[in-house]
């Protein structure tokens, strides 16, 4: 449930990350735990990750970048 990944462009730039087939299921569960939101709720998901990057975006993708392990 990827329904966000759209608007992340900027994060996944960032990040250095291209989203594939291979990756796009695993980095979406680790975004929804970041968030703390169930698996599959793409648009409570959302939600929280937008009210994260207007906070502090580079909070957001240093969260992600080590969850993700690209240190």
């Amino acid at each position: 449930m990827t329904c966000y990944f759209r608007h992340l462009n900027n994060v996944f730039e960032k990040l250095g990350v291209t989203i594939t087939k291979g990756n796009k299921k695993d980095i979406d569960r680790t975004i929804h735990n970041i968030v703390g939101i169930e698996y599959k709720n793409c648009s409570a998901t959302w939600k929280e990750v937008k009210k994260r990057i207007a906070t502090d975006e580079d909070n957001f993708v240093n969260t992600l970048k080590s969850a993700l392990g690209k240190n």
